[in-house]
Order: C-alpha cells, then sequence, then structure tokens
C-alpha cells in the first residue's frame, strides 16, 4: 500500500475510534448520565431541609374590631404561652420556634412551628399535642380547683395533611373568663400550633375567621 494511502486509513481508523470513545463517555468532565437524576433530586431534598418554615404574618390573624395586630420576631424554643395547656414537659423536645402576637386591648396569639425528623414523627406529634389539647380542660380543674374550664372541638380543616380546630372556655372563682382557640395542623413533618385568645367566652370566640387562620398558617409554612 502506498505511503499516502496508508496514512489516510490510519487517519480515518483514529477518527472513528475517537467518535466511538466519545459517544461513550460524554464530554470532559460530565458526569454519567445515569448520575444525574439522583444528584439532582438529592440537591432538591437538601434545599428543602435547608429553607425553614414560615410564619403567619400579623394581617393574617383574625381581625380585631378596634386595634391591628403586632408581630414579635421569630424566636427560638418552646412560647411559655402554650404551656398552661400543652406544658413544657408535655410535648417531646424538639427545636421549636415560634411568634407572639398581640393587639392593644387584651387579645394575643401565638404560632408555634417544628420541624420532625420524618412525617410518620411530625404526624404523632401533632397526634399528641391534639391529645393533650382535648385533655386540658380536665386537667386545668384538677391542677386548680378555683378555676373551672370547658372545652370544645370545632372540626378538621382540609389543608395539608390536615389541621385540628378547638375551643378551650375558662373561669375563675373571682369572676374571670378568658376564650382561647388552638389548633394543630401538619405539612409532613413539620407540626405547627396557632393559639388566639382573650377574656370572654365562646360566643366571643371568632371560629370562622380563625379556622382560616389556621388554613393560612398550615400552607404559608413551605
Amino acid at each position: 500500500m502506498p505511503m499516502r494511502t496508508r496514512a489516510a486509513a490510519l487517519s480515518v481508523i483514529t477518527l472513528l475510534a475517537l467518535a466511538a470513545v466519545t459517544s461513550l463517555t460524554g464530554p470532559a468532565g460530565a458526569a454519567p448520565a445515569t448520575d444525574v437524576a439522583p444528584k439532582a433530586q438529592q440537591a432538591k431534598a437538601r434545599q428543602a431541609k435547608a429553607v425553614p418554615p414560615k410564619f403567619l404574618a400579623a394581617s393574617q390573624l383574625p381581625p380585631h374590631p378596634s386595634s391591628e395586630w403586632t408581630a414579635g420576631p421569630v424566636t427560638d424554643g418552646f412560647p411559655i404561652e402554650l404551656a398552661p395547656c400543652l406544658g413544657e414537659d408535655g410535648v417531646p423536645a424538639y427545636d421549636y420556634r415560634h411568634r407572639v402576637f398581640h393587639t392593644e386591648p387584651d387579645t394575643g396569639a401565638v404560632q408555634a412551628t417544628v420541624v420532625t425528623g420524618s412525617a410518620a414523627q411530625g404526624k404523632a406529634l401533632a397526634a399528641l399535642i391534639n391529645k393533650r389539647i382535648r385533655s386540658c380542660a380536665d386537667r386545668i380543674e384538677q391542677s386548680d380547683p378555683e378555676t373551672g374550664a370547658e372545652g370544645r372541638y370545632y372540626g378538621s380543616l382540609p389543608v395539608e395533611e390536615g389541621a385540628q380546630v378547638h375551643g378551650l372556655h375558662t373561669r375563675a372563682s373571682w369572676g374571670a373568663t378568658d376564650i382561647h382557640l388552638l389548633s394543630v395542623g401538619r405539612d409532613g413533618r413539620t407540626v405547627t400550633i396557632v393559639s388566639w385568645g382573650q377574656m370572654g367566652d365562646f360566643g366571643n370566640a371568632p371560629v370562622a375567621a380563625f379556622k382560616k387562620t389556621t388554613t393560612k398558617a398550615v400552607n404559608r409554612l413551605y
């Protein structure tokens, strides 16, 4: 074979070999195609884990007839405002965060949120908190004979993994009377508790508006 023909043949063979290698390995520095989807899913999961749940804004609380709501900062820890009903030792020791709201007169509210380790843990925590709220009236009367208490259940809400709404009325022997609304909602492994309260009884409770607030609280988490 002449030298020129042999060189041309070798060039063609070399080009074909390089094309075959390139088609198998892809561009230099590129990861195999089979690794792209898992890595993208892992990155998305890490990003979702890093984003903290959002809290209600003051404007999303039940409207007050004579005062605007004021929102405090988001703070680490379990809120003392929920201790009378849930007890600081009545719920598992997760990393809770909370936000306190108030109006100029006597109305107050608080939202607490916690991210558990899994959806199953979130479901178990929400069930435990609902149970503590349902038994709150009986525990108050047992611990303080001078205070009467009555609890009511206002039903569930079809938001994310669901929310439960409760009412609690307390009356002291010297005449003080207070009404509270409490709700527990869940979005996957994240649980949020919303509480609203002021002087009064069940007739003063804005149940419909509080249900809207609870729905917003759960939807707003992520």
